[in-house]
């Protein structure tokens, strides 16, 4: 199973919102994944196969062996759903 982590600055409100849409959007489309939510520091020490975070955040994730994703809103179900398109693959 596929690891996720939806990052935000301090791993609270945001990314917890993030989580949930993410969630969403792959029990639409039928994928199975543990998601987690958490702050940018502990996701640069955590282990995942995806990212999903915003553009000033992935600058710190740079050296993760992680494939990070990139979602300027987080409320956007639509943007959401195409950057999970990069977790079918």
């Amino acid at each position: 199973m596929r690891k996720v982590l939806t990052v935000c600055g301090l791993g609270q409100g945001t990314s917890l919102i993030l989580k949930m849409n993410v969630e969403q959007v792959l029990s639409e489309k039928g994928m199975l994944a543990e998601v987690e939510h958490m702050d940018v520091s502990s996701a640069s020490s955590m282990s995942a196969d995806y990212i999903i975070t915003s553009k000033e955040l992935a600058e710190s994730l740079a050296g993760h062996k992680a494939k990070v994703i990139i979602v300027n809103n987080y409320f956007d179900i639509e943007e959401i759903k195409q950057a999970v398109e990069g977790l079918m693959a």
